[in-house]
């Protein structure tokens, strides 16, 4: 659900980041979060953009909701929270991937 330029801009610039020495990494790296979450929302919105058809909502919410998901299992910038446990990461992921597909984005469509 997530795009491959997100997820390719995610990994190249944290790897980026987290090499640099002497900047407030951890900062940057929730500020980069709400950065990228924006980018996919918008990202999406505008890939699933059809002429007289309603916006791609649905599609929109799971796939920023997806992406917030993918960067908590991967655990920067979340582990600078006191309650992040890697495990949590891990079984939000699973759980995500395995009851996102009964919502079906591809219904909204289809009333129109």
């Amino acid at each position: 659900y997530i795009s491959t330029e997100i997820v390719g801009g995610w990994i190249a610039i944290t790897g980026v980041i987290k090499s640099a020495s002497n900047i407030p990494t951890n900062t940057i790296l929730w500020i980069l979060l709400v950065i990228f979450t924006g980018l996919t929302a918008v990202y999406i919105l505008k890939q699933t953009f059809a002429p007289k058809k309603p916006l791609a909502i649905k599609q929109t919410s799971i796939s920023t909701i997806a992406f917030i998901v993918w960067v908590f299992a991967l655990g920067e910038p979340f582990e600078s929270l006191s309650f992040y446990n890697p495990v949590y990461g891990s079984v939000l992921l699973i759980l995500f991937n395995l009851t996102i597909p009964l919502v079906n984005p591809d219904e909204d469509n289809k009333k129109n």
